[in-house]
């Protein structure tokens, strides 16, 4: 863990990490004035590529989330996520143009193991802590009983990022009365430029887009953003978009999520969904995702594929359950149990890897 004040000083708990040694690099570098930085993608939707960008964008971006969440002066921001990459980096620089404090840890799906004696510098900054998780963090976080609640609780504002919160971690986020929020951003637009709250009796279920952010869709309907991040230029995604107004939108789903299976096409973001409704029935909680594989007589077919140690239950039963939610020709054709999802270095489940690696060598003739 490195604990490092606003003035400088820190306290290096594993001065040997290499990891650290990466953190106060990039420190040392911001602290040079250095004017570009390379970061890359993370990888979850294509190869990972790397990104120029200039100390000027970085601001911007920590300005808008510094503004959204009245960060400032005398503040904690907690960082678990790889400054190799976007989310992490964007901790670090919010902070020194604020003048937060901040503990950093090693990325880790329990970001409190191993330095639960040092939790007491969060706690005792109760109402000033800033709080950045994937989704795997916070649902691991929880499941802890209640051991680290004082601690979740004593956060200004909580951000999860970088995949969907499922329904069942979304139950879970309600024991949590800090203000916790969804996160919609990506590497071009360096972080978040939307959020919609997850708990409290202000839960949302669209995404509000911060001060400062313009935003349009285009033909296909898919999300357009522009912001000072962006150097006043449109970012185009593939995100499908149901546009409320013009500073709000729901995400319903990215254009390259659907297959065409028989000819019919299938949203996986809306099989999901479903799974999720009957996956909480049955009181699971790991992680899954529908996808599409090459098949020689429906072109692709729609599978699942859950993370598992052992089949949850019968086959046929889960395919009943299904039925029960969806048209027959959206009903997965087959499910998958794998032990452990491969993973980007963010965290993400690597769908592509973890289809090649452990679902096709399962299917004959392909």
């Amino acid at each position: 863990m490195i604990f490092l004040e606003k003035d400088g000083t820190y306290i290096n708990t594993d001065p040997s990490n290499h990891y650290y040694e990466k953190v106060l690099k990039f420190k040392d570098a911001w602290d040079s004035s250095q004017q570009e930085f390379i970061i890359h993608t993370s990888g979850s939707t294509g190869t990972p590529k790397p990104v120029a960008f200039s100390r000027k964008q970085l601001v911007a971006s920590a300005r808008l989330t510094a503004s959204t969440f009245n960060l400032q002066d005398g503040d904690t921001a907690f960082c678990c996520l790889s400054v190799d990459y976007i989310a992490g980096m964007m901790m670090l620089v919010r902070a020194f143009e604020t003048g937060m404090d901040m503990m950093i840890v090693e990325p880790g799906s329990n970001p409190f193991k191993g330095i639960e004696k040092h939790l007491y510098l969060l706690n005792a900054n109760r109402g000033k802590n800033f709080f950045a998780f994937v989704p795997l963090q916070i649902q691991t976080l929880l499941g802890e009983s209640e051991l680290y609640l004082e601690t979740l609780n004593s956060a200004k504002g909580i951000i999860i990022g970088g995949a969907a919160v499922h329904e069942s971690v979304l139950s879970q986020i309600q024991k949590i009365y800090a203000p916790v929020y969804a996160t919609y951003g990506m590497t071009e637009t360096l972080s978040h430029i939307a959020i919609k709250r997850l708990n409290g009796p202000d839960i949302e279920d669209f995404f509000r887009v911060l001060e400062g952010v313009e935003i349009a869709s285009d033909e296909r309907e898919c999300l357009m953003i522009k912001s000072d991040a962006t150097n006043g230029q449109w970012i185009v995604t593939n995100d499908l978009v149901e546009m409320i107004d013009e500073r709000s939108f729901r995400l319903i789903g990215r254009i390259d999520n659907i297959i065409n299976s028989g000819g019919v096409k299938i949203q996986l973001e809306k099989i999901e969904q479903a799974g999720e409704e009957i996956f909480r029935k049955i009181n699971f909680s790991g992680r899954f995702f529908a996808y599409g594989v090459p098949d020689k007589t429906l072109g692709q077919k729609l599978i699942l594929v859950v993370e598992s140690k052992m089949p949850l239950s019968d086959g046929n039963e889960l395919g009943l359950r299904f039925s029960e939610k969806l048209p027959k020709f959206e009903i997965p054709k087959e499910i998958f149990f794998v032990e452990k999802m491969i993973e980007t270095p963010t965290g993400k489940i690597d769908k592509i890897k973890t289809v090649n690696v452990y679902v096709l060598p399962q299917i004959p003739n392909l």
